[in-house]
């Protein structure tokens, strides 16, 4: 009888070991310089690859809602109707690591991909930070040429020397501002108005140039903040102000288009080198043309959401005098940040910029 009971007990206890193994751990929250809204999932762990399939995971800051996880997916696709090499796994919502930390997984090799705007990288390579200078591209077909063209592939050769290999430029678009006290149409409008923006030395100077009064503040608290009144308003894209849903807590937006924030596809290096030429030359092409889906999708559900917003909020628009306004007012921002940024990296951003333009 002793017997008997021992073997159930020693069967119950492998059973109830094989159910509980293995909690995931929490993510640590998206923070990817765009401020897509995040969600908070349980972590995920890589699953095994299938027979003799690489696994490579995507991780990405945004939710499984925004353009840029969607481009994902279509990389997923693009890569796995090539070639039997490899599975490919796409998390979203900094299930693997937030934006920062994925690019430090990268340059260790212990992760293959991440999609991160251009922001967290600045604390790698400062030349980044040039893509947070103000008002210096007006419209997307200017950051198209300007990334598509030798400036962005001389800012993808930077990316080397810190394990990163540079694959494709997507794009997390135009940030525009909100606020609750008045319209916003020129820059006198701006005087006295609290606005939250990232913890970004050229964003805070930039609008105290422009006589608001930044506050930095985490991502997760700005709906909350602006509910009590305890700032004014805000700036992201489009689709992050309508998914956020902050047209309940505020009543005007204007089309300041600011500050432009491209996406980049990066590689790890070492895991990079690791693979065959074919192998790359799959990859990179499926980057490419996932990139292009991703810029045409993000501007389609801008405008989208643009439309939405205008049905409960008061739309202005900055006119072209009133943007050479705020460009004037910026410009010792841009002289401020010059050095910090590197002088020839930033000359020659505004020099094919207004190449591009005709300026």
């Amino acid at each position: 009888m002793k017997v008997k009971l021992v073997s159930v007990l020693m069967v119950l206890v492998l059973f109830l070991a094989a159910c509980g193994g293995g909690g995931g751990n929490e993510p640590a929250p998206a923070d990817n310089g765009g401020d897509a809204p995040a969600e908070t999932e349980g972590g995920e762990e890589a699953a095994a690859g299938s027979g003799d399939k690489r696994v490579i995971r995507v991780s990405n800051g945004i939710n499984d809602q925004h353009p840029a996880y969607e481009a994902s997916l279509r990389f997923k696709e693009l890569v796995e109707e090539q070639t039997d090499d490899f599975e490919v796994q796409v998390y979203h919502s900094g299930q693997i690591a937030d934006d920062r930390s994925a690019i430090e997984m990268l340059q260790l090799g212990t992760l293959e991909i991440v999609v991160t705007s251009s922001s967290p990288l600045a604390n790698f390579l400062p030349e980044y930070g040039v893509f947070d200078l103000p008002f210096t591209i007006s419209d997307p077909a200017v950051a198209d040429e300007l990334l598509d063209g030798p400036f962005g592939e001389k800012m993808f050769g930077l990316l080397e020397s810190q394990g990163l290999v540079g694959l494709a430029w997507w794009e997390n678009g135009f940030r525009n501002l909100t606020n609750s006290v008045r319209p916003v149409a020129s820059v006198e409008d701006l005087n006295g108005l609290k606005i939250r923006t990232m913890e970004n030395e050229i964003h805070l100077d930039a609008w105290r140039e422009m006589g608001a009064n930044p506050t930095p503040m985490a991502f997760t608290e700005l709906f909350t903040a602006m509910q009590q009144g305890t700032v004014d308003g805000q700036e992201n894209p489009y689709p992050t102000i309508d998914l956020s849903q902050y047209a309940e807590v505020q009543e005007h937006i204007s089309d300041t288009n600011h500050v432009y924030t491209p996406f980049l596809f990066l590689f790890s290096k070492s895991i990079w080198d690791e693979l065959s030429a074919d192998q790359q030359t799959i990859i990179h092409e499926a980057a490419i043309e996932a990139g292009l889906f991703n810029r045409e999708r993000n501007r389609e559900v801008a405008d989208e959401s643009l439309e939405r917003l205008k049905e409960s909020m008061t739309f202005t628009e900055i006119t072209d005098e009133e943007r050479a306004r705020f460009q004037e007012v910026v410009q010792p921002v841009i002289e401020k940040h010059k050095d910090s940024i590197g002088a020839e990296i930033v000359d020659e951003y505004l020099n094919t910029i207004s190449e591009i333009t005709g300026g």
